[in-house]
């Protein structure tokens, strides 16, 4: 399952980041976003979420929830 199907408020843990893209993998990496961490939708807009990550809260587009793995 991946974030853009997540429940709001409900804390998942990332099994994985399915991506090719290097880049992305290190802009989530630095967000603290990788295997094994804590994330949690905090609302749904129309193109994206709100994620809290450790510490941050973050607007993340539909494309980038897809390749977070919960």
């Amino acid at each position: 399952m991946n974030l853009t199907l997540a429940e709001e408020g409900k804390e998942y843990i990332v099994k994985a980041i399915e991506t090719d893209d290097e880049e992305l993998n290190a802009f989530l990496f630095s967000l603290g976003c990788y295997s094994g961490e804590p994330v949690t939708v905090v609302s749904r807009l129309k193109n994206g979420c709100v994620v809290s990550i450790k510490d941050g809260r973050y607007n993340i587009d539909n494309q980038l929830a897809e390749a977070i793995i919960i």
